[in-house]
């Protein structure tokens, strides 16, 4: 379904859901169902390099390969992790992520 996407490329299953339910401090049944509209939101809240950090920090990989992934040094990693997980972490973002809002987004259009 989701197999040609940023976070494939780091891991073997679409399991996305839990990392962000629990980086966003929801419940993962709260999250929406539908994983192609979850990971499309995911998509438009972050930035291109955000999602690929997301993607490469959740499959646990070092710091060192992920700093010369992105030609960093370990403080402006940590700096780029600070701020994708506060980013996740904002009402304006994560409440995105909730089937309810999709469905009171979906009854006002």
């Amino acid at each position: 379904m989701l197999e040609n996407t940023v976070w494939r490329q780091y891991h073997s299953t679409n399991n996305f859901r839990e990392k962000l339910a629990e980086f966003c401090v929801l419940d993962a049944e709260e999250l929406i169902e539908d994983e192609k509209l979850l990971y499309s939101i995911l998509k438009s809240k972050l930035t291109k390099k955000e999602l690929k950090l997301f993607a490469m920090d959740c499959a646990a990989l070092d710091d060192a390969v992920i700093a010369e992934a992105f030609g960093y040094d370990a403080e402006a990693l940590q700096k780029a992790k600070f701020k994708l997980y506060k980013k996740l972490k904002q009402d304006k973002t994560r409440l995105d992520f909730r089937e309810s809002a999709q469905s009171v987004a979906a009854t006002t259009l």
